[in-house]
């Protein structure tokens, strides 16, 4: 019987690629061993590669700290399990720039990956972000798929107090979480709702698999390369008086189609197609499908509005409040009878237990047993 041959994939990510090792066999052992990381892992580290990183980050932390409330964090952010962060400052920054656009950087990337990289969004940030697990795919994804990862830079040591960055190692290879797949649409939808399940359903995926989240100790100057599908996200941030500096910089591959899954209902016909900002060339990025030109969406697939003012605080904090409660749940084994024992008048109201307990029994101080 003939042995089927092996054929070039060019959907795939060179490190996911069926003949990585002859694609890559030319490559210096960096890249070899960055790719068979994130092949395994769904994550690798290295060391950032810019001998004045020093100070790069220093700057940084200079010209950000006067915009940060780090008052309001400790008040009214930081207990609902919410950061502080800034977006796109590489327009302002020159270090921020120039991190984003590290040459060494896009040429481990673009051997990984087997497409030539480029970032298109940065994020900065003082604090823990305190983020459940999450995977990125939701927000910017690609297709071909996995074009797409992500870049966090610590420009300080982390550990257990500090909110250090967590991710489940292997989780790379979880499905897409995919608007159909989680029973909601975006078109006419409501948003806020949609982000609640989702985070709900990376909660379930990361215990219904056995996934065992880790916590990156990072030491200052290293940074940690994600896949796109990695469930990731930051651990508690304990002490709030310390800090915790790092840059995020996201980047996509040439000739793909971006898009964003959850403004998205593919199978109504409404796919929201990104034209994703080039932060080296200036300029942005056609999405292209086998070759072709595909437009890109004027705005999402009519979402239902996010609430103003006040109203944003109050819906990150429902949405924080249930996260952390059905992740409790979880950890603790929910006994809906021994809730209903600890609580009787949640057992003569006749209401769901375990709703109970994320909607109100949690924010309560309610006991589980």
């Amino acid at each position: 019987m003939a042995t089927p041959k092996e054929t070039n994939l060019p959907g795939i990510p060179t490190f996911d690629h069926p003949q990585r090792d002859d694609l890559l066999k030319d490559a210096d052992p960096e890249i070899q061993r960055v790719a068979e990381d994130l092949h395994r892992d769904g994550y690798a580290v290295i060391d950032f590669p810019d001998p004045g990183i020093d100070g790069l980050m220093e700057e940084i932390r200079t010209a950000l700290t006067p915009r940060f409330d780090f008052g309001h964090w400790r008040e009214k952010l930081w207990p609902v399990s919410d950061g502080l962060r800034l977006q796109d400052l590489w327009q302002e920054v020159e270090a921020v720039h120039r991190i984003a656009c590290n040459e060494r950087v896009l040429q481990i990337l673009s051997a990984v990956f087997g497409r030539k990289a480029f970032p298109f969004q940065t994020l900065n940030f003082p604090v823990g972000t305190q983020q459940t697990l999450h995977s990125d795919a939701a927000f910017f994804s690609s297709v071909p798929d996995g074009f797409m990862c992500g870049v966090w830079l610590a420009f300080e040591e982390t550990d257990e107090g500090n909110g250090a960055l967590q991710y489940a190692p292997g989780s790379h290879r979880t499905p897409l979480l995919t608007n159909d797949l989680i029973g909601m649409r975006a078109t006419g939808g409501d948003q806020r709702k949609l982000q609640e399940r989702l985070a709900f359903a990376w909660q379930d995926l990361v215990h219904g698999n056995g996934y065992s989240p880790e916590i990156f100790k990072a030491k200052k100057g290293q940074a940690l390369i994600w896949s796109a599908h990695l469930l990731h996200g930051g651990s508690r941030h304990a002490d709030i008086d310390r800090t915790r500096w790092s840059q995020v910089t996201h980047y996509y591959f040439e000739d793909c189609l971006y898009w964003t899954p959850s403004y998205s209902d593919v199978f109504e016909g409404h796919t929201y197609v990104r034209a994703p900002f080039n932060i080296v060339t200036g300029e942005s990025e056609e999405s292209t499908y086998l070759g072709r030109s595909v437009p890109a969406s004027e705005s999402p697939a009519k979402p239902a509005a996010r609430p103003a003012g006040n109203l944003v605080e109050k819906a990150v904090r429902r949405v924080a409040r249930r996260v952390a409660a059905h992740s409790v749940a979880l950890a603790e084994g929910f006994d809906r009878e021994a809730y209903l024992a600890a609580n009787p008048d949640v057992r003569e109201s006749g209401v769901s237990p375990k709703q109970h307990w994320i909607r109100h029994g949690y924010r309560e101080g309610r006991k589980l047993r």
